[in-house]
């Protein structure tokens, strides 16, 4: 129960801090998770989102089926890019799955795993997770050409190469190993085909980055006065929005700016019988 005394804030005070602290949140700068990358060349932006949908891939790069698989020889690679694995059929069976769900959910606590038969026996080994994963370009000076996801384990690491390719997704087919335990492997889709946009053109630019970086700036100094009058010198109403008056008063300011110089295109003329009469030019 409140101490008496105490009042709580007003649902609108509520309401403009709660706008006010929203405006203040993080604005969006390059890429935004682990499954997208924004990267400007030569006057371009190219931005990957490989979980977004597209006309063909409803999940974009996911697998539908919840992982994809590669077996060469007698090792068997799953992985799954931008997700956990998931496994309504043919699970993983092989020992040592303890990194990856345990005995009982192989598999589906990780984003890549491996199966190597040692000694007559199918032996896991965890690649990596989604969240440690990172997203990086294949060629530096060719964005166009696709995107690498590579994720990592205490001890391995898988790089998945996504090419782009507009029209078709070719899964992938097999895969190498370099070092200990670091694997790579290579398919097509469309969702490794960057979206571009004129830097200096189209989008926002250095303008939107700037109008964004003035609206943050504006929300704190909103947010902080009013906890400040409201907390600390009592202004228990909406009064507690510093400048209130200003704020209400600023659309008649900015209209008062141009009704003047609309006026000031009437003149005045004399007519024949010597009376002024205005006249617009």
């Amino acid at each position: 129960m409140p101490a008496p005394g105490s009042r709580r804030p007003p649902p609108l005070l509520l309401l403009l801090l709660l706008a006010a602290a929203c405006s203040c949140g993080p604005a969006g700068a390059g890429g935004g998770g682990s499954c997208e990358l924004s990267v400007a060349r030569g006057g371009e932006l190219y931005s990957f989102a490989l979980a977004a949908p597209t006309p063909a891939h409803r999940h974009g790069v996911l697998s539908e089926d919840g992982f994809y698989k590669v077996a060469v020889n007698d090792s068997i690679l799953w992985f799954q890019l931008c997700d956990e694995m998931l496994f309504n059929f043919d699970p993983p069976m092989c020992l040592n799955c303890e990194g990856c769900g345990g005995p009982l959910r192989c598999g589906t606590q990780c984003s890549a795993l491996v199966s190597n038969n040692i000694g007559g026996y199918d032996v896991c080994t965890t690649l990596g997770s989604l969240s440690k994963s990172h997203l990086s370009l294949i060629d530096e000076n060719n964005p166009q050409k696709g995107v690498v996801v590579k994720m990592f384990s205490s001890k391995c690491s898988i790089s998945v190469s996504v090419l782009c390719d507009s029209i078709v997704a070719q899964v992938p087919g097999k895969f190498v190993i370099s070092g200990d335990c670091d694997y790579a492997t290579t398919f097509k889709h469309p969702s490794g085909c960057a979206r571009s946009v004129s830097a200096s053109g189209n989008g926002w630019g250095w303008l939107g980055t700037l109008f964004i970086t003035i609206l943050s700036l504006l929300g704190g100094y909103i947010l902080i006065g009013a906890v400040y009058r409201y907390y600390f010198l009592g202004i228990h109403s909406v009064e507690a929005i510093p400048n209130l008056q200003f704020w209400i008063g600023l659309p008649q300011r900015i209209k008062t700016m141009f009704v003047p110089a609309t006026r000031s295109h009437v003149s005045y003329s004399r007519d024949a019988l010597g009376a002024y009469t205005p006249g617009n030019h």
